[in-house]
């Protein structure tokens, strides 16, 4: 039977679940999300005018750390081992998105047709760059599931506030620590990596102070709906685990 719609959640472990209306919906948005904030929002450098002066940043990050939301919302609601699952679907989502970004910028543009020099602007990302994006997202989300089911044993449950905000800022820590060198060390100065890393790294923690009434919103809809509060009291944390 399903849970009523007011229906309190009630305290289970993480594995003793597999009933769940919104499971794979929530799943879809994250890697959704995951994939546009990467192909549409990864090419383009905005600015923005703060006391006459610009403030460039990438696009990508208004929109990118919606899928660490998602993330915390896939582990506080479904359990570490749901959103170790979640992750791994980003992850190969990733890959072929950059395999088939490579073959189709690759393929002799048809005779006449102009478009190819903008194609390769807006999808021929640097492998480098595609590399350094790929394994930054798969280290930081991770961390980011597991300080989160962590701290929710250590917390009981209470102040989720505490345990989002905290998972984002070590999981985008490592995701910051990840990218930005690999990505761009040697082309930039080291002070400019730094500068950029540090500053990108506090943007996408303040957005999940901005977006914690949202996430709660959904968090507290979700296991009303779903009737269960998992916690991760006999969970394997491997990312390899099955």
């Amino acid at each position: 039977m399903q849970p009523a719609d007011d229906e309190q959640p009630v305290r289970a472990d993480a594995g003793g679940r597999t009933d769940f209306r919104h499971f794979d919906a929530v799943m879809a948005a994250f890697v959704t999300i995951l994939l546009l904030s990467n192909v549409v929002g990864a090419g383009k450098v905005a600015a923005i005018d703060i006391g006459g002066a610009p403030f460039v940043f990438g696009a990508g990050i208004l929109f990118f750390p919606v899928s660490y939301v998602l993330g915390d919302v896939l582990t506080e609601v479904y359990g570490y081992a749901r959103a170790r699952r979640c992750i791994w679907v980003g992850f190969v989502a990733l890959l072929f998105m950059a395999f088939m970004c490579f073959v189709v910028v690759a393929m002799p543009p048809a005779p006449g047709w102009a478009g190819q020099g903008a194609y390769e602007a807006v999808f021929g990302q640097v492998p480098r760059i595609v590399f350094a994006s790929i394994a930054a997202f798969w280290a930081g989300e991770f961390v980011n599931a597991y300080v989160l089911a962590r701290m929710k044993l250590w917390t009981g449950g209470r102040a989720l506030w505490s345990r989002t905000i905290g998972s984002t800022i070590v999981g985008q820590a490592v995701d910051s620590a990840i990218f930005y060198p690999l990505a761009f060390l040697g082309v930039w100065s080291t002070e400019q990596v730094v500068t950029v890393m540090v500053t990108n790294w506090a943007m996408k923690v303040a957005w999940e102070v901005v977006l914690t009434p949202a996430t709660y919103a959904v968090v507290g809809w979700l296991k009303r709906r779903e009737g269960v509060d998992l916690f991760d009291e006999a969970t394997d944390f491997s990312p390899f685990a099955r």
